[in-house]
């Protein structure tokens, strides 16, 4: 799939350190214009970036048919804020971004902008942490983007910004491989995804805008890109009632980790940020801020 800017929102500047929420226009390495939101912390650390928690900032990767506005990131959003700033956003096609959602091909470029823009404003750890498809493009971004000096670099398409890594991943409900189809659920999304009537039903019925084009060339799958994120530790989460990807997937995630990666299966819990409760989260937080 391939994704071209709307061109629907002008750029802003923001200041290098901001004290209270905020919301802007970035944009991404192709072009699209993607919202985000910023919320800082709201703990111990809240005296400014570089001082106790507010050093770190957690950029929240949303679910496919998400946004930063929906209930269920902003639920998020409130949580890790107890402990860190965090950066919300939507994904192209996706809310007021532009752009058409590539369902986690090119949606690396969104996350490695709202990182960028997340060091901009003084943070120096950044913790992504990103369910369902923003899992996948978590452990992609946490693959492809390296510190300065690393080798990772996306897939060749642009230069991989030094400011644009992760210092640790989180990834909820994520898929292990792509085409997926072993669940109803997921067939229903690929309908929605491959079909004309299905992308229709995806705008006007979940409002989001998806590409109609096959991914050329395929993108690095997630099984493979949670083999290449250490030595940045990775956090992968799953509940054991998720109606979408069954256990095998974040257990597979986790082999290819080879025991670097830590692993959390959580009984009772569904899919995505919309099962994540606040117990959850909170202890999601703990952890970025420990790692």
């Amino acid at each position: 799939m391939t994704s071209v800017s709307e061109g629907r929102f002008r750029s802003s500047s923001v200041p290098l350190i901001t004290h209270g929420p905020l919301r802007t226009t970035l944009r991404a390495d192709d072009g699209v214009l993607i919202e985000a939101v910023y919320d800082p912390c709201t703990g111990d650390g809240a005296a400014g970036p570089g001082a106790g928690g507010s050093g770190t900032a957690i950029v929240v990767a949303h679910g496919f048919t998400g946004s930063a506005d929906r209930p269920a990131v902003r639920r998020a959003a409130e949580v890790f804020s107890q402990r860190a700033a965090v950066v919300t956003f939507s994904f192209r096609g996706h809310g007021r971004s532009g752009g058409r959602s590539t369902v986690g091909d090119r949606e690396v470029l969104d996350l490695a902008a709202a990182v960028a823009w997340a060091r901009s404003l003084g943070h120096t750890r950044i913790v992504t942490a990103g369910f369902s498809m923003g899992g996948s493009v978590v452990l992609r971004h946490g693959a492809l983007y390296t510190a300065p000096g690393g080798a990772g670099e996306p897939e060749g398409r642009t230069e991989a910004r030094g400011e644009a890594h992760a210092d640790a991943v989180v990834s909820v409900s994520a898929p292990a491989r792509w085409y997926y189809r072993g669940t109803a659920p997921m067939r229903r999304l690929h309908w929605m995804v491959t079909r004309p009537t299905g992308r229709l039903v995806g705008r006007y019925g979940f409002r989001t805008r998806i590409d109609r084009d096959e991914w050329d060339p395929v993108p690095l799958s997630p099984v493979e890109a949670a083999g290449r994120i250490a030595p940045a530790p990775l956090l992968i989460v799953h509940g054991d009632r998720d109606p979408y990807f069954p256990l095998d997937h974040p257990r597979m995630l986790a082999a290819a980790a080879g025991g670097a990666a830590e692993l959390w299966l959580e009984p009772g819990m569904g899919h995505a940020e919309n099962a994540a409760d606040e117990t959850l989260l909170t202890r999601i937080a703990d952890w970025a801020m420990t790692r």
